[in-house]
């Protein structure tokens, strides 16, 4: 019955796509998408909790197969939760125009091609659904953004990283097939072919997550997108490519043995405190935001990681508690991180470039959009009661065993995982006390911000549903964890008993938090009262109180960056302009270039640029060169034949 009901909520977005075509039919085809949108979360949600399975089971063949389980429905539920606002806002956001038809007609493909990734059971459909998301994403921007050549090179990188890396994609789900692995037993631990499988998938499928160093492709490409694309791009693509990644590493490639389990910490760790660190020093808010998506997925793998470790070291139950911790924060990040891309989409609509330095004030004149913008920075940041600080909390608690159970070397790697994780957590809310300063508090800095208006009624839905969502999911962690405990392949898939109560960890302190915050709030209020205090001026030191003396990015993080110039080589350019001997003017330009970006990829695209360049002299479209090319192909096939270097 449900698996009908998924089925009736897919064809709904498909059409309600169809309809997005005509001008007549517009609001009226986002509305459908949104209504097929949640359904899709209320039955992937179902699955979840009945631990029940619908369709059909998996297969190494290659026969159209689809079906659901209790993993497919928890990113089934992520998927619906994130769309159905982000659809929601999408009609308030979106004109008529052919532009947002056109973005708003690619959406529907783009949410099938997701679910397809998720409900797949055989490699081919898999894979099909895999190369559809990137195809279709890289559409809608360039449909967005037109054809300027910004667009088009940004674009054709984030189509070249992750093709390139996505080898490994089907390297892995090859190989698997191959090997009957898909459906069948897993592979023998510390065997080659485990091995290669599981390189290749975090390969492959650590670039679609935007893992580093594989993550370049992330930053350029999200912030292009319009807002509600840019919403399902971090909020579900990236977590769908973590799926593929569970499924390869905890299920299908069998127990890993415990280095791969470290590698994948060291990809976490590095992927968490390197996303926050180059976040700080971003001036752009929705560029801020993507290589947020990098630290969160950072975390999400910091808890796999702990997960392949304690299998590796038979200690399943705990094991079962990191898989369930990282799969929350999967679906928390797929929540906040909707909303905040929402949210600046909001603010970009009301006062245009999403600059920090030429924001502010915009809580007092925006106060739906910057009170739910708010809340996802708090929930982004891991502040309590709400649900990013439950899912790093049971993170934190999975990592602190890893130590516990294993020896001396993976021991050490817990420890840095800890660190790591402890070190994003401080950087994040210090990122967020930048943002929430420069963007929601004091004054405005241009007159766009001073003339900003709430946006339509849409658009404060969509942020106020996500923001209960992250209140919700915060205050109640158990609804989902008790039964992603349950989802480990060697859970027996039933609900784990232990959930939040497992020996050692203690209950989760989220609804003891909030009654504190709660009661410490109101007594504020009361010593506060009806009064408010009189304006006075503000002193700056004896001088003019003017817009040039306000706090900015750049200021706020300088203490960081120089405590961290040896690591992030920042560049700095001061230009004097003098008159008579006299300066006139100072103007000062900072930048902390992106290090893996410059000094890794730069240098490999241009000798890739310069071997394809003498390449080409291969192609000199004469037909007798092409067959003297051939006839020595031949000759050497033969001597390697006659000297048995080839049989």
């Amino acid at each position: 019955m449900i698996g009908a009901v998924l089925a009736a909520s897919l064809t709904a977005v498909a059409v309600g796509g169809l309809l997005c075509a005509r001008r007549a039919t517009f609001a009226a085809g986002l509305g459908l998408q949104a209504t097929g949108a949640a359904a899709v979360a209320a039955a992937g949600f179902w699955f979840l909790g009945s631990a029940e399975s619908a369709g059909a089971e998996f297969t190494s063949s290659f026969d159209l197969r689809l079906g659901v389980d209790p993993l497919s429905g928890l990113f089934l539920g992520a998927l619906g939760l994130v769309a159905a606002p982000a659809l929601v806002f999408a009609a308030g956001y979106l004109d008529d125009s052919l532009r947002g038809r056109l973005v708003a007609v690619l959406t529907a493909p783009f949410l099938l091609a997701l679910a397809l990734v998720v409900c797949a059971r055989d490699p081919l459909s898999f894979l099909a659904g895999w190369e559809s998301i990137t195809l279709l994403s890289a559409a809608a921007i360039l449909v967005w953004r037109g054809a300027d050549a910004t667009s088009r090179r940004t674009v054709f990188a984030y189509l070249a990283v992750t093709h390139l890396g996505g080898v490994g994609t089907w390297v892995s789900i090859l190989l698997l097939a191959d090997a009957g692995a898909i459906g069948g037993s897993p592979l023998e631990t510390g065997a080659g072919l485990q091995v290669a499988v599981a390189l290749a998938a975090l390969v492959g499928m650590g670039t679609k997550a935007g893992v580093m160093p594989l993550h370049v492709w992330l930053p350029r490409a999200h912030p292009l997108a319009p807002a509600p694309l840019s919403a399902l791009m971090s909020g579900v693509m990236i977590k769908v490519a973590l799926y593929g990644l569970v499924r390869v590493l905890v299920e299908w490639a069998g127990v890993l043995p415990v280095w791969l389990g470290v590698l994948v910490l060291a990809a976490g760790a590095l992927s968490a405190v390197g996303g926050v660190t180059y976040a700080l020093f971003q001036h752009d808010l929705k560029r801020l935001l993507a290589l947020h998506s990098i630290e969160n997925v950072g975390i999400i793998v910091l808890g796999l990681g702990a997960c392949l470790v304690l299998r590796a070291r038979g200690d399943d139950v705990w094991a079962a508690f990191a898989l369930a911790a990282s799969l929350l924060h999967t679906v928390n990040h797929a929540v906040f991180k909707a909303l905040l891309f929402l949210g600046a989409g909001a603010f970009e609509r009301a006062v245009g470039p999403l600059e920090l330095d030429r924001l502010g004030g915009l809580l007092r004149r925006m106060p739906w959009a910057g009170g739910a913008f708010l809340i996802g920075a708090m929930a982004i940041a891991g502040l309590p009661p709400l649900n990013g600080f439950a899912s790093e909390w049971l993170t934190l608690q999975a990592l602190l065993h890893v130590p516990v159970a294993g020896g001396v070397a993976d021991g050490i790697a817990g420890v840095v995982a800890l660190a790591a994780l402890a070190a994003t957590a401080a950087l994040a809310v210090f990122c967020f006390v930048k943002v929430v300063g420069l963007v929601l508090l004091g004054e405005p800095r241009t007159p766009a911000a001073a003339a900003a208006e709430e946006p339509a009624l849409p658009v404060r839905a969509a942020l106020v549903a996500l923001a209960g969502a992250c209140v919700a999911l915060g205050l109640a962690p158990g609804l989902l964890f008790g039964p992603l405990v349950g989802v480990a392949p060697w859970a027996g898939g039933e609900p784990a008993t232990v959930g939040l109560d497992l020996p050692g960890t203690g209950s989760l302190p989220t609804p003891a938090l909030a009654a504190a915050l709660v009661v410490l709030t109101a007594g504020l209020a009361l010593l506060r009262g009806s009064r408010t205090a009189a304006p006075a001026p503000v002193w700056a030191c004896g001088h003019r109180v003017e817009p040039a003396l306000r706090w900015t990015s750049a200021g706020f993080t300088k203490p960081l960056r120089l405590v961290l110039e040896a690591v992030l080589r920042p560049e700095r350019e001061v230009v004097v302009r003098s008159e008579g001997g006299v300066v006139q003017e100072v103007a000062y330009r900072g930048h902390v270039p992106h290090l893996i970006e410059e000094r890794v990829y730069r240098p490999v695209a241009v000798a890739s640029l310069f071997a394809a360049r003498h390449a080409r002299r291969l192609q000199t479209g004469s037909l007798g060169v092409y067959v003297t090319y051939l006839i020595g192909l031949v000759l050497a096939l033969l001597l390697a034949a006659r000297t048995g270097v080839i049989s």
